[in-house]
């Protein structure tokens, strides 16, 4: 007599217990998700401080000289934070099974091994896209609040909407990656040291603008896409040399999350225990 298959909605169940068994968990999005707010609320505090004390600018100014409302919902160390947050929740979901041995007994009572992967990208992508949104929304809401006598925008304001929705995405984004890194590596120091060279040193390495090539391979990271998309196209920066345009980020956007599930599923179907 054959036990019975196991159905992907008892796999969501089993991979949401494993995920919140570790308090761990709940500190780590927790503490983040009040560190990136915390950072983008101090910035517009910071700058309506500043701002009630300077005369109104004067007419004629240049649109990139402009105090940019927008950025203060955005600071890139504040998000930075958040994909490493992200990233690290994601890595340790699958290498913290390796490194127990639970791994085994996952695959044992569920043989299916690209069932699995798929069912712990699920509830990652589930988890951190709420995490994302919740960050993303409070950030731009409160921001806007502290700078309403500022210059602060509205949802409805060029390119508001799309940054919330790009800060969003940016955490499960990061999260698959992790897992990625994690199936690859599946060592704690080793995996949590490449997912952070992976989402924020590789870009500061291919920023340069005297060979395209190497600023090609910077656009197409997840942190240089994302802060195309944050970027107020109401300020208008000056261009750079190669730049990435919005189509393009949100190819990089929908791109890196198929690709890690892919070299997580790979990696974990094609390797032993």
């Amino acid at each position: 007599m054959t036990a019975a298959r196991a159905r992907f909605r008892d796999l969501i169940a089993a991979e949401w217990i494993k995920l919140w068994s570790l308090r761990s968990t709940y500190w780590v999005l927790g503490v983040g998700a009040l560190v990136v707010i915390g950072i983008n609320v101090n910035s517009a505090q910071s700058n309506a401080d500043r701002l009630a004390h300077l005369p109104p600018p004067p007419d004629g100014l240049e649109p990139h000289m402009r105090f940019d409302p927008l950025h203060t919902a955005f600071v890139d160390p504040a998000w930075q934070i958040l994909m490493v947050v992200a990233g690290s929740v994601g890595a340790i979901a699958v290498f913290g099974e390796y490194t127990s041995g639970l791994v085994r007994t996952t695959f044992t009572a569920v043989p299916d091994r690209r069932a699995v992967v798929a069912a712990k990208a699920a509830v990652m992508t589930a988890v951190m896209l709420v995490l994302g949104a919740v960050v993303a929304a409070v950030s731009f809401g409160a921001t806007q609040a502290v700078l309403r006598e500022h210059g602060g925008v509205s949802a409805g304001d060029p390119g508001a909407l799309r940054a919330v929705v790009a800060s969003a995405l940016l955490a499960p984004l990061c999260a698959l990656v992790g897992m990625a890194v994690g199936a690859l590596v599946r060592h704690a120091t080793g995996t949590v040291v490449t997912t952070l060279v992976t989402l924020i040193l590789l870009p500061a390495l291919f920023q340069g603008e005297t060979h395209r090539w190497v600023k090609e391979i910077g656009n197409a990271m997840p942190l240089s896409a994302w802060q195309a998309l944050v970027e107020n196209p109401a300020i208008g920066f000056p261009p750079d040399t190669y730049p990435v345009s919005v189509a393009e980020a949100w190819l990089v956007f929908g791109a890196w999350p198929l690709l890690a599930v892919a070299v997580t599923v790979v990696a974990v179907h094609r390797r032993d225990v």
